[in-house]
């Protein structure tokens, strides 16, 4: 039989998780939209002052966009983390046990 108090516990601290992931997610999609914004803002406005420089603008913002995509994957990579191995539950049990011994 299982500990309400035990049970209780590990619900909050999986609640608590997921809001966690779901901010992780909601900044991870408004960083990748304000910078595809300013990437792509900065390139049209380059082109526009020196329409000569297109080529090594566009490769440059390509350069840029690539490595500022990375970063939703790896908020990605840690929402799942805490989402499949979450790892507040194992130190919640301690303390709990811990409390009740």
């Amino acid at each position: 039989m299982v500990d309400p108090q035990l049970a209780s516990v590990i619900g909050m601290v999986f609640s608590y998780t997921a809001v966690a992931v779901g901010i992780i997610f909601a900044g991870a999609a408004l960083g990748s939209a304000l910078g595809w914004g300013l990437i792509c803002s900065k390139y049209i406005e380059g082109i526009a002052r020196q329409p000569e420089m297109l080529p090594t603008l566009r490769i440059q913002m390509f350069i840029t966009a690539g490595l500022m995509e990375s970063f939703p994957f790896i908020a990605a990579a840690f929402a799942m983390y805490f989402t499949f191995v979450n790892p507040f539950e194992g130190a919640a049990v301690a303390a709990i046990t811990h409390v009740a011994h």
